[in-house]
């Protein structure tokens, strides 16, 4: 076949052991530069010469494409982290850096195909993480035991896993689209089996009751947390976050509006991650009271640390020393203090569960439990009143009242 030049077919000519073309485009910054495509064949370079015709008539085309590695760097130093919330980013660079990058991080950003995706994530589901990562290793060499000895523990990587792997992905692709750097995310077009939640039964109202008695006749210093977890349905984080200004005694008040954290290796005190996670919820008398021990306790704790004591936002739950309460140290003592109760242990936000019942218990006027349990009409709060407690959930919470000295 000659070298010259078909009518139509623009700048194709032969290059080394094949052919090569030339389409001039404009590039993401604005200026005009040529985009190559080379070949083994004249027709194969045509039709890679047309695509490249379609596509700049679209709009920008990038003529340099960086690896998927660089991509994700640049996404995650200048994307993610300077506009989601810090645990935002220490999930997305714990997916990148665990089980992107390993695998796919080497392939052009532009090369990157659906059926890439669809593989990595079946060989994903095959690999043991403490081989990949070395986590046996890692240890020190009388602690070794599996993998590091050559006896694999098959540590698989969970549905869970799998999904947010995915989803990472697709949501870096995703702005690598709108930055045009691609055409389409082809992350997105591949499919992983949802992990099932394991449904575990919440505590019924006298279980819950026996849980805060045995934490009010043993003076728990995270009584008051137990109790605003249970009767307000508040979350682990909102409970940690919470200051003494926002907590109005007098109109019986509380507004959550903050949040503890843990992100990496830092506590953090920030906002509530929507604004419409923020209100004002009304305080039972039993919330009251336990606010009000909480206050006096810490009082004395305060007194006890003197100089050394640390709080800077006036935290309600608090250690001995004023600093925040790691949140994974909540849901651990959570769990021991009903192995004490002598209860089934769940799972510390499955108690968002046991709310509504409690607060029928409680006696609280259904307007007011509207307005704890965030339901848009008063027919569905009435539907959970519907159901009468029966007399030995009335006998739980008289229980409770005793433990507290009489109140609530």
């Amino acid at each position: 076949m000659s070298g010259k030049r078909g009518n139509g077919e623009g700048s194709i000519y032969p290059y080394k052991n094949g052919y090569a073309a030339y389409v001039w485009v404009t590039k993401p910054d604005g200026k005009r530069a040529r985009k190559y495509a080379y070949g083994k064949t004249r027709e194969e370079v045509h039709e890679k010469w047309l695509s490249l015709h379609a596509e700049a008539k679209k709009g920008p085309v990038a003529t340099r494409h960086r690896t998927l590695s660089a991509f994700l760097a640049y996404w995650l130093d200048s994307i993610v982290k300077p506009n989601l919330a810090p645990l935002s980013y220490v999930s997305y660079e714990g997916y990148v850096r665990l089980y992107i990058a390993p695998h796919l991080g080497s392939k052009r950003l532009d090369k990157l195909t659906v059926r890439d995706v669809r593989e990595w994530l079946t060989k994903l589901a095959t690999v043991c993480q403490c081989c990949a990562q070395g986590k046996d290793a890692k240890r020190e060499a009388p602690r070794r035991k599996c993998c590091a000895v050559g006896d694999c523990c098959e540590l698989y990587p969970s549905r869970r896993v799998i999904q947010g792997s995915r989803d990472a992905l697709r949501a870096a692709l995703t702005h690598a689209v709108a930055e045009e750097e691609i055409s389409k995310n082809v992350a997105s077009f591949v499919k992983v089996p949802k992990p099932r939640r394991r449904r575990i039964k919440p505590w019924s109202v006298a279980e819950a009751s026996r849980f805060l008695a045995d934490a009010a006749a043993r003076d728990d210093r995270l009584f008051a947390a137990w109790v605003l977890v249970l009767c307000l349905g508040l979350r682990r984080g909102e409970v940690l976050g919470l200051t003494w200004k926002s907590v109005d005694f007098e109109r019986g008040e509380l507004y959550v509006d903050h949040q503890i954290q843990r992100a990496g290796r830092q506590i953090l005190h920030r906002e509530t991650k929507t604004e419409d996670s923020d209100d004002f919820l009304p305080l039972p008398a039993l919330c009251l009271k336990a606010l009000q021990m909480r206050r006096a306790q810490q009082t004395g704790d305060r007194k006890a640390a003197g100089e050394v004591w640390q709080d800077r936002h006036g935290l309600i739950f608090t250690t001995k020393y004023g600093t925040p309460i790691e949140p994974g140290n909540m849901t651990r003592m959570f769990a021991l203090r009903a192995r004490r109760a002598g209860l089934r242990i769940i799972p510390l936000r499955n108690t968002r569960h046991t709310c509504s019942s409690l607060l029928v218990a409680l006696k609280v006027h259904p307007k007011v439990a509207q307005r704890i349990l965030r339901h848009s009409q008063i027919a569905m709060t009435m539907e959970v009143y519907a159901e009468a407690s029966e007399e030995q959930v009335r006998a739980a919470i008289g229980q409770l009242s005793d433990a507290m000295g009489g109140t609530g």
